[in-house]
């Protein structure tokens, strides 16, 4: 199980003194922890490993997003420790998917679909995540799908 995996890490990277991995480690516990708490009252829960999913996801998204600001900005020492981050993350995601698989993706769901133009684009978007959401960083996705539709 991720959680268990990730726990486990915590306390391998805490123990080898490795400072850096053992704070993104908790980083990742902690916002694990602050979804179990968000979906306390929920009416429906999702399965575990999903929620572990979504939640990387979201941070690997945020740093992604933190590096490209950070690059802009001139401030490589904060651009660096995102990466480290991101990459301390990426290890509990399964394999993203490339550009050409996800060309590929793309292609055989407009062609399942019968997506023929822009307003076929939340359709074409749905299935996608559907079938590849967690191999697949969606922002990128979106401008594929839009030049696939085109």
């Amino acid at each position: 199980m991720l959680r268990d995996t990730i726990k486990a890490e915590t306390i391998a990277a805490m123990k080898a003194g490795d400072k850096e991995r053992t704070a993104a480690l908790r980083l990742i516990g902690a916002r694990i922890k602050d979804r179990d708490i968000e979906l306390r009252t929920a009416s429906s829960k999702p399965d575990d490993e999903a929620l572990i999913q979504d939640v990387l996801l979201k941070m690997a998204k945020q740093r992604r997003e933190s590096i490209t600001m950070y690059d802009e900005g001139g401030r490589q020492e904060l651009a660096d420790k995102e990466r480290a981050e991101l990459a301390v993350i990426e290890e509990f995601l399964p394999r993203q998917m490339s550009e050409t698989e996800t060309r590929a993706a793309i292609e055989a769901i407009r062609d399942e679909l019968g997506a023929s133009g822009p307003k076929d684009m939340g359709r074409v978007m749905a299935e996608l995540k559907a079938r590849h959401g967690a191999t697949l960083d969606m922002s990128s996705a979106s401008g594929l799908v839009k030049a696939a539709l085109s």
